[in-house]
């Protein structure tokens, strides 16, 4: 079994500020994860942090682009020197943000290794770019188009590698129904499964019959994006954008297992919770669980 090693990426510059003169929380995700014994429960190995530099939007106005885009490429690959290490020396990532923004850090480091692909577990795509929108700015939903090669190119081919992920090595799970990415994303054939797709198949089975694409030779491997908005709202409301109509724990749990479960999957990442929005540590405390839950059923763990 791999070594699992645990790494704070708790890099919020991705977001929209909540509110004036505030910034976003989900910089507060891993100690909140950690506080809740991820790391014993998991019989995981330190990775240290990767700190990012500070919130600093500036003078930013809408219409000017990507914001902290200076500080993120900066960021991405320091980050992506971290994960780059742990997986050449065949150990399992699981960095811990942060916002999505920090998928570009994983993405770099893969490409710098070879060709990987991509399952994302996310309420939407992040797939905002200048083709599709006019109100690029947040990198934090934008981070899959600009993995994709899409947007600006002081992000988009850091190192001169881009794209960091080929379209055809994407896999999208948990978007809600009727998202308004979906038209591209099936134009682009980039295949997705949503929340309403998941459960007709049933998770089970959908997630392996991805998952076979996903193994396919053609790739070295692939990484795990796990956004903890992808759980419906109900059971996850500590997020920046809460949307109706999620997958259940015991939905994510399933899909989470298979994909994890794979011997082509070589690290994951979490993103978004913010402990500001979860006084009681509720939504942390299942997160955590969910997270644990799969590598390991702990109920066959004897103490």
């Amino acid at each position: 079994m791999r070594n699992i090693v645990v790494i704070d990426a708790p890099s919020n510059l991705g977001l929209r500020p909540p509110a004036p003169g505030t910034v976003p929380g989900c910089y507060k995700l891993a100690g909140a994860l950690r506080e809740q014994r991820l790391l014993e429960r998991l019989r995981a190995f330190e990775g240290g942090v990767v700190v990012p530099p500070r919130y600093d939007r500036g003078d930013w106005r809408e219409g000017d682009g990507v914001f902290n885009a200076a500080a993120i490429a900066a960021y991405t690959p320091r980050l992506a020197d971290r994960i780059e290490r742990h997986v050449r020396a065949g150990d399992f990532p699981l960095v811990l943000g942060g916002d999505c923004s920090i998928q570009l850090g994983a993405s770099l480091a893969l490409r710098r290794l070879g060709r990987y692909g991509l399952a994302a577990v996310d309420a939407s795509a992040d797939f905002r770019h200048p083709g599709n929108s006019d109100r690029v700015g947040a990198a934090g939903g934008e981070e899959l188009a600009l993995a994709t090669g899409r947007g600006r190119r002081d992000l988009t081919d850091l190192e001169g590698l881009r794209p960091y992920l080929r379209d055809e090595d994407v896999r999208l799970f948990g978007i809600r129904d009727g998202d308004e990415d979906l038209a591209e994303l099936a134009e682009l054939r980039i295949p997705t499964l949503t929340v309403g797709e998941l459960r007709e198949g049933g998770v089970a089975d959908m997630a392996e019959a991805t998952l076979t694409t996903l193994e396919a030779p053609v790739t070295d491997g692939f990484w795990v994006h796990l956004d903890a908005d992808v759980l419906d709202p109900e059971v996850m409301p500590a997020v920046d954008s809460p949307d109706p109509g999620g997958l259940l724990p015991d939905e994510l749990a399933v899909l989470l297992r298979k994909l994890v479960g794979s011997e082509r999957c070589v690290g994951m990442n979490v993103t978004i919770y913010d402990p500001d929005l979860d006084p009681l540590g509720t939504a942390g405390a299942l997160l955590a669980d969910l997270v644990v839950g799969a590598f390991i059923d702990e109920n066959d763990v004897t103490p």
